[in-house]
């Protein structure tokens, strides 16, 4: 059994304000748990992401899901393909360097949570997998990052490859071979960049972009995704519940 619950987290948005955002939070039984934080689709927080939050949940994870979207539209959510141009215009004016701040300060908030043990680890999905990135790149509290990444198909990985030496975690990447929005080039330079680290694995898949989200029927791939979100729970077993999750 897991309980749900819809939170605010708190966020010191500008130096001479204090902010909030939402964020929705699946909690299992036990706790203290090893915490996930679920960066969203373009589609934002909605039924896909809090369902995916769920299972998680099921496995025992502390799955916190912030809305990235806040400080542009707060709370929106869309469900499929339908909501698609809606979402690329809100993505294409997302401010990475206040995005950042903003999953900083989700980190910062499972830390300081006693409902989650001090490992943390998060998995993104398109827009949410390059935040995925980005956050094991720069995300730091008290000198501090994630203790474990992974990046489902991230569409701009590739334009940040030069952060790539700042990853201070194991990582997963996923992508489809066919993905219209990722060439198989821009897979290839994600792979060079994180070659000379074992503790990273990129995994190719015979589909196309957003495999995973089963709200999406154009874009399922039920093949590609159970085995992605199957890679995806034995990562964050192997890497967050490990002795005792300390």
């Amino acid at each position: 059994m897991v309980t749900s619950r819809y939170d605010n987290i708190t966020v010191d948005a500008h130096a001479s304000a204090e902010q909030t955002f939402r964020a929705f939070v699946a909690v299992p039984d036990r706790s203290p748990a090893p915490a996930v934080v679920l960066f969203q689709e373009v589609f934002g927080v909605n039924d896909n992401m809090r369902q995916l939050a769920v299972r998680l949940a099921d496995n025992g994870f502390h799955a916190v899901v912030p809305d990235m979207f806040w400080r542009l539209k707060p709370g929106f959510e869309r469900r499929d393909e339908t909501g698609l141009a809606e979402g690329m215009e809100l993505a294409t004016r997302l401010d990475y360097e206040l995005a950042v701040q903003d999953m900083t300060a989700t980190l910062a908030h499972v830390r300081a949570d006693p409902g989650c043990s001090p490992r943390a680890g998060a998995v993104g999905f398109c827009l949410g997998g390059t935040l995925a990135y980005l956050f094991a790149t720069s995300a730091r509290v008290d000198g501090r990052g994630p203790d474990a990444v992974v990046s489902y198909y991230g569409s701009a990985v590739h334009d940040h490859l030069a952060l790539a030496s700042d990853i201070e975690c194991p990582m997963l990447f996923h992508f489809g071979d066919d993905d219209p929005y990722i060439s198989r080039a821009q897979i290839a330079a994600v792979e060079a960049a994180v070659a000379n680290r074992p503790d990273i694995a990129v995994h190719r898949y015979a589909a196309g972009h957003a495999f995973s989200n089963f709200d999406a029927p154009s874009f399922y791939d039920a093949d590609a995704a159970d085995l992605a979100w199957g890679r995806t729970l034995a990562f964050l077993d192997d890497t967050l519940t490990w002795s005792g999750s300390q």
